[in-house]
């Protein structure tokens, strides 16, 4: 059976940046990437995929996609890859193109948006399976439609039972848990005074944001009264977690197969 395998390069890179304990900034970033290129060749032996995407934000980093342009705040707590990283990723997609990859970097479009076109299409046309290399949040509700997470630094899996266990609900309501308790890290405001736990109840009790919203309407207490007040940056919030599936990405099905002749 065919099997996609996505990887989620920066979130690979810039852990392994973190982790490495080379003081000069050059120094760091030429460690980090000599060292993330071991990495990329492991979840390549473990999955043995047939099909293989490495997914990046475009020049490194998320700077500016559309949803910037819907909310100027977006991952403002957010520093950018430091330019002595950003320099040298030509060089170290050459050498993931040598290894088999296909990189995937699409301006204005964060990479999990690329990741979510690429595993949506793929799921939908019953091609096999489905693996994302990445612990981002937001791509966890790919799990409903088939998906599995592989999280490679804790060498685990996540599926419908991780996401239960982490988050209170099932992988189709996290977008909607997201945009009720927001998302301090992406600046993605929320509710206010509502976090994670309170959204889950929230949702355990009406079974979706939808029926949330009608029930705020006969809530006569503080969450009922911020739940109708806020309703705009609800919505605004919503269209932040939710992921872009209809990016063009430039490559086809064919293009993406692994091993290289």
């Amino acid at each position: 059976m065919a099997k996609l395998l996505v990887i989620d390069g920066m979130h690979i890179v810039r852990r392994i940046y973190e982790a490495n304990d080379e003081v000069a900034p050059a120094d760091k970033a030429q460690a980090a990437l000599r060292h993330a290129l071991p990495s990329f060749r492991r979840l390549l032996a473990t999955h043995q995929p047939t099909h293989v995407l490495g997914a990046f934000d475009h020049g490194g980093h998320a700077s500016h996609t559309w949803r910037h342009a819907l909310h100027s705040g977006y991952r403002a707590n957010h520093a950018p890859p430091p330019e002595e990283l950003r320099e040298r990723l030509p060089a170290f997609f050459e050498q993931l193109r040598a290894i088999g990859m296909v990189i995937v970097s699409v301006p204005e479009v964060a990479a999990k948006d690329v990741i979510g076109t690429a595993v949506l299409r793929w799921l939908q046309e019953s091609r096999g399976e489905a693996v994302i290399a990445s612990t981002d949040k937001d791509l966890h509700c790919l799990i409903a439609q088939g998906a599995l997470l592989w999280d490679h630094f804790k060498q685990e899996w996540h599926d419908r039972e991780w996401v239960e266990h982490k988050f209170g609900v099932l992988p189709q309501l996290l977008p909607e848990l997201l945009a009720l308790a927001g998302e301090p890290s992406d600046n993605v405001p929320g509710i206010s005074k509502v976090g994670a736990k309170t959204a889950a109840k929230l949702l355990q009790n009406y079974g979706s944001l939808e029926q949330v919203l009608a029930g705020a309407g006969i809530l006569m207490n503080p969450l009922g009264e911020r739940l109708r007040k806020e309703r705009g940056q609800l919505e605004l919030s919503r269209k932040l977690v939710a992921l872009k599936t209809d990016v063009r990405l430039g490559v086809s099905w064919h293009v993406l197969r692994y091993p290289l002749p």
